[in-house]
């Protein structure tokens, strides 16, 4: 039977449970991190535009919006461990309709499979960030979720060369294949081969994750009471209603702001390197190189935070470095401006274990609820890349990704510099 906490003394003291969410964060890790190569894929597999492949992220990440808040009405009454496993279980079924329908070559179907699997995330992600958040002290909680970062970002580094080597191997010359083939039927039968060829690992995928929902519905791992962890803030509070903490809303639009400018960097760079004609050999695994920053970023996260540095702190320093590193890209050619977005990954690697904690400090009994709402800001993974492929229709792609980012940036400087006090003395 699981046990029950009403509050986390020390983080040592919880060793077992921080390694078994580090699992989950490794899984769907791996899972998001393959966005990147897949808007690769579907243009070719459906020959599409860039409008139209990057519907993958935005099919994937809008599912957030959708079903955060339902997510939180599930988990009150499934409590996380169980709400935990249920989301894997969804993530399963996800996987089994994108692989069958990217397969049968059926577009709508293949973004209804990473819909599927988004809600599932969703479902994952609105339990286990406030349950790392709060297994220990709330002021140390950036060091849990750098941990976390470390394991979701190491999937992520895995995933493009998984992916392109299982899938994406051939590239290169797949385009002019196509081309060349002598008729119509020729020319389906390459793509169909092509497309099947995410049939059997996202079947597999989909077997992983149902034997991992069952480890974890029947696992020692213990719940936790949000409104026993995390209300030394809300105590006293006037309205207890959850419109009476504008940090929290300041919050749920920096982290918006925040995933979008993650995902440019991490999903949307090797289009972006595509525009500098680079080859697509070397474009597919871009995004590795952006997790890769990411993952130094953590681990140096892991050693400042909170001992050198306070988590609001750091994540000023984090957004000034995002402004220098995409100004760096805008003004700088080829490989070298690629390598500033990929820096880009370290500016960004705190920001989300920063972010999090500090927007849901002192909720109490309302934290699941603060919690669904930052999950559906997890929608602007959605909604900034689209701009930007729209956008660079009309001007060109550098100053399109340098017009998105930096104000991006510059809105999660204020939020930590001043946007996480906003309303905080009120509830003292």
């Amino acid at each position: 039977m699981a046990t029950t906490l009403a509050a986390a003394p020390s983080d040592r003291t919880h060793l077992g449970p921080m390694l078994i969410i580090g699992l989950l964060f490794f899984i769907f890790g791996f899972v998001t991190w393959l966005n990147g190569p897949l808007i690769t894929f579907v243009k070719l597999a459906f020959q599409v535009e860039d409008v139209y492949a990057f519907l993958v992220p935005s099919a994937f990440y809008v599912s957030y919006l959708v079903f955060s808040l339902p997510a939180s009405l599930i988990l009150r009454r499934t409590g996380m461990k169980k709400g935990m496993a249920l989301g894997l279980f969804v993530m399963a079924i996800g996987a089994v309709l994108f692989g069958q329908f990217v397969s049968w070559r059926e577009f709508a179907g293949a973004l209804t499979g990473l819909f599927v699997i988004g809600a599932g995330l969703s479902l994952l992600q609105t339990a286990s960030n406030p349950y790392i958040s709060i297994l220990g002290p709330i002021d140390s909680a950036a060091q849990r979720i750098a941990f976390m970062g470390i394991c979701n970002k190491a999937a992520g580094v895995i995933a493009p060369f998984a992916f392109g080597a299982l899938v994406l191997s051939g590239i290169s010359t797949f385009g002019e294949q196509v081309e060349a083939a002598p008729t119509p039927a020729a020319r389906e039968a390459l793509l169909n081969a092509f497309a099947g060829k995410v049939h059997l690992p996202y079947m597999v995928m989909a077997g992983l994750l149902v034997l991992l929902a069952i480890w974890i519905a029947r696992s020692s791992l213990p719940e936790i009471r949000p409104d026993g962890a995390n209300s030394e803030r809300a105590i006293g509070h006037k309205h207890g209603s959850i419109f009476s903490f504008p940090h929290l809303w300041l919050g749920v639009l920096c982290l918006f702001l925040y995933v979008g400018v993650e995902v440019m960097a991490g999903d949307a760079i090797g289009t972006y390197g595509a525009g500098f004609h680079l080859p697509l050999e070397r474009t597919k695994i871009f995004t590795a190189f952006t997790l890769s920053g990411m993952l130094i970023g953590y681990v140096a996260g892991l050693l400042l935070i909170p001992r050198f540095v306070s988590q609001q702190r750091y994540l000023a320093i984090s957004a000034v470095l995002g402004v220098l590193f995409s100004v760096g890209a805008y003004l700088s050619q080829g490989y070298v401006s690629v390598g500033f977005v990929a820096a880009l990954g370290f500016a960004n690697a705190m920001m989300w274990p920063a972010i999090f904690p500090l927007a849901i400090k002192g909720l109490g009994s309302l934290t699941e609820r603060g919690s669904a709402l930052l999950i559906m800001a997890i929608a602007g993974g959605a909604v900034v890349p689209q701009l930007f492929v729209h956008l660079k229709q009309h001007v060109d792609f550098q100053l399109a990704f340098a017009l998105l980012m930096v104000p991006c940036y510059l809105y999660i400087l204020y939020y930590g510099l001043a946007g996480h006090r906003v309303g905080q003395h009120q509830a003292q």
